[in-house]
């Protein structure tokens, strides 16, 4: 069986040597995520710290640290769900019926929730302020939950089947919100709790939301699946926990856990918003500040011994990859069977996700002509893009399996070497402008505003990709330091945005001919630090993919507009400076960072941890 609660699986790890107790004073201020992330980047245990400096509560981080501590930790029941998404089954008719269905395991009768008259949760209440107040990065707006499950239920049809549990940033501290009675609800786009805010909306009405903390780790998990239409995250979690989810009843009217840590219960105003951030995320950059959603909060409710969970986010890796390579570890195989001609799709991590997604689909419409080229490939870009979260991709790129079946689309410089090869730039870009991108994307034009493009590849290679700097190269006034990146990718050192008298990208793809030796390189990124970038495969993927967006920021040499369709008859170049509408990146303080490293010193609490 699955654990209870967050308090057995932290005694489960300890037991096991997974798990370290940090009795030191630690502070909440930057502190206690700087170790986290260092312990994180070690492949390092789970931590219960115990000392938090102003706070009585323990706080746990870590925990899913390792995609093997995260197997771990669903062990007894991961059997079961693989069996389930094998069937491939209809999610509505199996929590209906969850015996029906021939070879479904006994397992599925944990999907179903569990009603109670009481409950651990019920059993102690707090306030917002004496919660613990963890802020990772030095110019957070305040203190920010970093592992909520907020729970909400569609107010036309109400109860737990028609739920969402989602992992919406929140707000303790900062901005404008009253202390203690309000807090802020950041949602990105194509989110549950979306839904139903505007449901609640158009009626009128307040929305009531509660945000869980802690209970079963696999409620943690649930919030962040992209699980299908019909499958409540709650019931989801009952699966992957072993356990049905018990729920006792909270003071908004909604259910909530009764093994959880923290509940807090509120309403969000249906008209009312306040500025929300800035907030250090997962791309590596601020979230900046914007008007979002506000909870009244109306109670507070912990239970006995109860530990808070946090993580801290920053540029990949960080602690949500392991949540990524574990989703795709229970999910990936059910690709083929919701998208057909689709065999692969992989969401680049070190690229932020959702900037950069991969995949590798089939090439069948003409067989028999004798030029193969992209058909049925933009149609399924196209689904792509309209799939759930997929759907926020900024930059898709797409190969024919039939070109390499045994290509591995997790193998990076493989994938990128073998759609350099085949990309014809005349006619292979397709661009989506003027929509929507990932809320916490600030390379497009405007929050959730941008554009992305479809790169598709299909049949054999056109060229052979160099590997060495062309002889002769001269680049024009301004730029200077090229470098190779990978085989066919060519870095060169811009100016600094701002500085248009120091040249632009236009003038760099003009001062070329297509005869030019650089358009052997068939990409070419414009970068502020071409070493650095060059220094790592996860540099280049996060320099060039969180800092363009297409329609802004790819250039040709070239370049022409053919019945509306743009392409180039020499290099791609890709404009991957900052920009002065960019967000800031991620640095730590020097002077906490130095106080990390002395509890890791010979002699601290911390020494061989990191």
């Amino acid at each position: 069986m699955g654990y209870r609660n967050l308090a057995a699986a932290a005694a489960d790890l300890e037991r096991t040597g997974q798990l370290l107790r940090v009795t030191a004073e630690v502070d909440p201020d930057q502190e206690v995520a700087a170790i986290q992330r260092r312990v994180y980047a070690g492949g390092g245990p789970a931590l219960l710290f115990t000392n938090l400096k102003g706070c009585r509560f323990p706080a746990l981080a870590n925990l899913f640290g390792t995609l093997e501590r995260t197997r771990f930790l669903f062990r007894d029941a991961l059997p079961g769900v693989e069996a389930l998404v094998r069937l491939k089954l209809d999610p509505a008719e199996l929590l209906r019926h969850p015996l029906r269905f021939a070879g479904a395991p006994a397992a599925a009768l944990r999907l179903l929730p569990k009603r109670v008259g009481t409950g651990p949760i019920l059993a102690q209440t707090t306030t917002v302020g004496e919660l613990p107040q963890i802020k990772s990065w030095p110019d957070d707006g305040g203190a920010f939950i970093t592992l909520p499950q907020v729970y909400s239920e569609h107010p036309g049809q109400p109860g737990w089947r028609h739920s969402n549990l989602g992992m919406y940033r929140v707000q303790l501290s900062g901005g404008a919100y009253r202390p203690g009675a309000e807090v802020g609800l950041h949602y990105q786009i194509h989110r549950g709790l979306g839904v139903h805010h505007a449901a609640a909306r158009e009626r009128g009405e307040s929305l009531p939301v509660s945000v869980f903390l802690g209970g079963p780790p696999s409620l943690t998990v649930a919030a962040v699946m992209p699980l299908p239409e019909g499958m409540p995250e709650l019931a989801f979690a009952g699966l992957l926990g072993g356990r049905r989810i018990k729920l006792v009843q909270g003071c908004n009217g909604l259910p909530m856990p009764a093994e959880a840590d923290f509940v807090i219960c509120g309403r969000i105003d249906p008209q009312r918003t306040l500025p929300e951030g800035p907030f250090g995320d997962h791309l590596g950059y601020y979230s900046l500040v914007h008007d979002f959603p506000v909870l009244q909060v109306e109670q507070v409710f912990h239970r006995p011994g109860a530990i808070w969970p946090f993580t801290s986010v920053g540029r990949p890796p960080q602690e949500d990859t392991s949540f990524g390579a574990f989703i795709h570890e229970l999910t990936g195989d059910l690709i083929p069977s919701v998208l057909p001609g689709i065999h692969a799709v992989h969401a680049v991590d070190a690229a932020g996700v959702h900037p950069l997604l991969l995949a590798i689909g089939s090439e069948r419409y003409v067989p028999y002509a004798a030029e193969r080229r992209p058909q049925e490939l933009l149609t399924l870009g196209n689904a792509l893009l309209g799939q759930g979260q997929l759907s926020l991709a900024k930059y898709l790129l797409l190969t024919a399996r039939e070109d390499s079946p045994q290509l591995d689309i997790h193998d990076i410089p493989a994938f990128f070497r073998h759609l350099l090869e085949r990309v014809d730039w005349r006619r292979d870009l397709h661009f989506q402008t003027c929509t929507t991108i990932d809320t916490l994307d600030y390379s497009g034009s405007g929050l959730n505003q941008g554009s992305k493009v479809v790169i598709v590849a299909a049949g054999p290679p056109r060229r052979k990709l160099p590997v060495e700097l062309p002889a002769g190269l001269r680049l024009p006034a301004g730029f200077s330091a090229p470098r190779v990146a990978l085989p066919g990718v060519l870095l060169v050192q811009g100016p600094a945005a701002w500085e248009k008298e120091a040249g632009t990208i236009q003038g760099f793809c003009d001062h070329f001919t297509a005869n030019d030796g650089i358009n052997d390189f068939p990409l070419v990124v414009v970068v502020d630090d071409s070493d650095f970038t060059a220094r790592s495969l996860d540099n280049l993927l996060w320099v060039t993919f969180t800092r363009s967006d297409p329609a802004q920021d790819i250039y040709g040499i070239g370049a022409a507009i053919k019945n509306k369709h743009w392409g180039c008859q020499g290099a791609l170049v890709v404009d991957a400076r900052r920009k002065p509408h960019h967000a800031p990146p991620l640095l730590e303080d020097p002077a906490v960072a130095a106080r990390v490293e002395a509890l890791a010193a010979p002699g601290g609490p911390l020494h061989g941890c990191y």
